[in-house]
């Protein structure tokens, strides 16, 4: 279950830029006119990504301190040395000497996190370095503390040409907040008060600590999480960011998902017309429109995701020329092919909140490559237009390429007559044109090239097709550099090893438009109308599969049956699970799609959810391959590798966070395997309720009370993200008395203990005893639960068995901390007590 990640802008600039180094300023020609004076933001950039210090500010520095909301930094004794002035500004300084930080996690999950990095559940560390950024009175702040100091010049020998290096790697985030102080080329009837926007404050701390090395301290009141602990780590191969911590210090840590994602937005985009030419195998070029409405005022740069690998000539706001900055390709790196590349957009002048401002891209590149003969990888699939992340909007797509391919696209295909009249794309005779237009706001747009074979089938009156080549083109696997929590979009794959393959997927792509109906039509009448007016499923290269509006990218695993997957050394498992991905990919056109999630906190919903719908599908026709499946999600969290258990890499609202040095692969085990588990659980303590006769009617179906709260929630947040507390909010309104934990009806003993935790606990019964009380049987005993918090509730299901072998249903007990009491009346006859024989639980067996 491979997962394409990708960016948010402001909470995760620093991990890309920190990875990535400094972006390069894209150039056009000038004829012959100094830079400064034809772009000045360029200016600003590489002056802000070179800086070094001043001679004229190097100091001793004794007990001073930065204390910003969430951590605090003290400088006991030691020399510091402040850069040079950009545009009258102070924006860093490198410190060497003694010192020490502390950041005290908010919560259980955040102290796990931090814990499993440094064995500590509180950072508490002492410094011997420090080279800092900010954009705030840092400088001024630090001036009572100064004193003047004998050994300037060899401090500034030492580490002079160390400073301008570490420079580079904030010199994005900088830009944004000083653009304002341009000059502003902006029309004289253009009013030039300043906006009000939210407070900017920044810092930057690269610190080498006495025991755990170096790692970087972030401090950013743009972002959603404004504190974040992280450290560059080289392991398995690869590089990895592991976010020891990060947290919003006034919402705590995944709390801070409650915010509504517009509050770390400055702007939307609202609709997009893009004109593409592809030219197979690797080329595209492409105009992107789009309608900008700013949200929030007061700035002039505002940062794009786009592919590195496409080179951009132009950029317009509304018919005139802007700066831009656009990374370049960085040999080595494979975070292209992950989605994390930038470009800054500088406005001439101080953008107005209210403002609607029509942004045309040009630009082009190889970002196409054919893994086998008719089959096409799109190298850029998420960031082959500048976007701005999960965001709703409408879409408007034109394309040109070859005869003989197939192009599909999300959306709706609209006729024409076989150019692209109308839409500013240059028609070519030779070539095929086809347009996709989105029938309501979608998060994502993406398309999918190929020699297919294509097979159709219908859930109702939606059209469902399948498109496959004869050639697998699987890759071998690639080392990847891990990044950080974004909002990514849904991608699931076999976990297992794969290889290359002779077995043709058109051999079977009738039967994979056959489940994929199929399950349009199982989740239709149980969640709401398919969202889109058809659904096509595109064989992609590579073992993940991505499921988009409309459009699924399907791994080639996907199209192969039960025997020729059998070749493949899977274990049985994965072998159902890839006859399911169609199901799963499905399902994201409700859980991902349709409704979002709220923050990298919350994308454990859409993977979760969406594993656990296709599996009631699959226990309807075959009960022993779901539990197969369950099984070995339990089996996976439980695996031990190198003295820990996978399901130590964290809590599912860690999200991309759990992909680390420590766990290379825990965000799959934990997003799908432990969230698919947290709904089996839900719908579990429901199942029970209704089969006791608790609230629900006599006519309503075995699973009425879950799929009615899915229901609601694909009804109430449909169009865009949702929290887990908020989704815990929806389970609690319809949550059955008799499952209300100290009479209460919230679900906040789940959120503490199963969401935020990771463990799997053991259970067992101890001294069961049976008595008789006039007419009536009772039965009193201990539920013990092992290898779990002390203050972890779970939901113990208690069934008497008869002499028949016959189970019933008692109820279920709170187990609450190590040892429970209970007492319990049961039927005449029973002869044993027995927890939770259904596996109902995520518990070790």
């Amino acid at each position: 279950m491979t997962v394409v990640t990708r960016i948010l802008i402001g909470l995760l600039v620093w991990l890309a830029l920190l990875l990535q180094g400094r972006l390069v300023a894209a150039q056009e020609p000038t004829g012959g006119t100094p830079i400064a004076e034809q772009r000045p933001a360029e200016d600003l950039f590489l002056r802000l990504g070179s800086v070094g210090l001043d001679a004229a500010r190097v100091f001793h520095i004794r007990d001073a301190h930065i204390d910003r909301s969430g951590f605090y930094l003290t400088l006991e004794d030691g020399t510091i040395g402040f850069t040079e002035d950009v545009l009258g500004h102070v924006t860093g300084a490198l410190f060497e000497g003694e010192g020490e930080v502390l950041v005290v996690p908010p919560d259980r999950a955040e102290r796990s996190s931090l814990a499993l990095f440094t064995t500590s559940a509180v950072l508490e560390e002492k410094i011997t370095f420090g080279y800092f950024r900010f954009n705030d009175e840092t400088f001024k702040q630090l001036q009572s503390y100064l004193a003047s100091t004998g050994d300037a010049d060899a401090f500034l020998s030492k580490w002079g040409s160390q400073a301008s290096v570490l420079a580079e790697t904030d010199s994005l985030r900088l830009l944004a907040s000083f653009a304002g102080l341009l000059p502003s080329s902006a029309p004289s009837s253009v009013s030039s008060a300043v906006p009000t926007q939210a407070p900017d404050r920044f810092l930057h701390g690269r610190l080498l600590g006495v025991k755990l090395g170096a790692f970087d301290l972030l401090y950013d009141t743009l972002a959603i999480e404004q504190v974040q602990v992280l450290q560059l780590t080289h392991a398995h191969g690869a590089s990895y960011y592991d976010i020891w911590m990060s947290f919003n210090p006034r919402r705590g840590g995944a709390d801070a998902s409650l915010a509504e994602s517009s509050q770390s937005e400055i702007f939307k985009i609202s609709s997009y017309k893009i004109q593409t030419r592809v030219t197979p195998p690797r080329q595209l070029e492409a105009v992107a429109t789009c309608e900008l409405n700013v949200l929030e005022g007061g700035r002039r740069a505002f940062l794009f995701e786009l592919s590195r690998f496409l080179h951009v000539t132009r950029v317009e706001a509304d018919g005139h020329p802007l700066e831009f900055i656009h990374n370049p390709a960085v040999d080595g790196s494979q975070l292209s092919r992950q989605g994390d590349d930038l470009i800054a957009v500088v406005f001439p002048r101080t953008l107005r909140a209210g403002e609607q401002i029509l942004l045309k891209f040009v630009y082009g590149g190889e970002v196409l490559s054919e893994e086998a003969n008719g089959l096409l990888s799109v190298g850029a699939r998420g960031t082959w237009y500048p976007n701005r992340g999960l965001q709703m909007a409408n879409f408007d797509l034109s394309f040109s390429y070859p005869p003989g391919w197939t192009l599909l696209a999300t959306g709706t295909r609209a006729l024409v007559d076989n150019n692209l009249s109308g839409t500013g794309a240059p028609s070519v005779p030779e070539e095929l044109y086809s347009r996709w237009i989105s029938a309501r706001p979608i998060p994502v747009a993406g398309f999918n090239l190929g020699r297919y074979v294509k097979a159709s089938s219908h859930a109702g009156n939606t059209l469902v097709e399948a498109y496959a080549t004869k050639e697998m083109g699987l890759e071998a696997p690639k080392k990847t550099v891990a990044s950080a929590p974004g909002k990514n979009l849904p991608a699931s794959s076999p976990p297992s090893p794969y290889l290359f393959s002779s077995s043709s997927p058109a051999h079977n792509v009738q039967a994979v438009a056959d489940r994929a109906a199929a399950a349009v039509g199982f989740f239709a009448a149980r969640f709401g109308e398919y969202p889109y007016g058809s659904l096509a499923l595109t064989q992609a290269p590579g073992p993940a599969s991505q499921g988009w509006p409309g459009l699924v990218f399907l791994s080639g695993y996907a199209f192969l049956s039960p025997d020729e997957l059998a070749t493949h050394n899977l274990r049985p498992s994965d072998a159902v699970l890839a006859q399911q991905t169609p199901a799963h990919e499905t399902a994201h056109q409700w859980w991902g799609d349709l409704v979002l999630w709220n923050s990298y906190r919350d994308q454990w919903i859409s993977e979760g959810l969406a594993s656990y719908c296709a599996l009631l599908q699959l226990e309807e026709r075959d009960p022993a391959a779901f539990r197969l499946v369950m099984d070995s999600y339990r089996d996976d969290l439980l695996q031990v590798k190198d003295g820990r258990r996978m399901s130590d890499a964290g809590a599912v609202t860690l999200g991309q966070r759990l992909n680390s040095s420590r766990f290379p692969n825990g965000y799959d085990v934990i997003a799908y395997g432990r969230g698919a588990w947290l709904f089996h659980m839900l719908r579990e303590m429901l199942l029970d309720e209704q089969e006791l006769g608790h609230g629900h009617s006599e006519s309503a179906g075995r699973d009425e009370i879950f799929l009615q709260v899915l229901r609601h929630v694909q009804e109430k947040f449909a169009g865009r993200g949702i929290s887990t507390r908020e989704l815990l909010q929806e389970f609690a309104a319809d949550w059955p008395k008799p499952l209300w934990f100290e009479n209460k009806p919230s679900l906040d003993w789940f959120w503490d203990g199963w969401i935020q935790g990771t463990s799997i606990p053991i259970l067992e019964l101890k001294g069961v005893k049976f008595s008789r009380q006039k007419e009536q049987v009772w039965v009193t005993g201990t539920i013990v639960q092992r290898e779990a918090p002390q203050d972890l509730v779970t939901p113990v299901p208690l069934y008497a068995e008869s002499a028949g072998n016959q189970a019933v249903l008692l109820g279920r007990i709170f187990a609450d901390g190590p040892e429970t009491v209970f007492r319990l009346h049961v039927p005449a006859g029973t002869r044993k007590l027995l927890l939770d024989p259904r596996q109902t639980l995520l518990r070790q067996r």
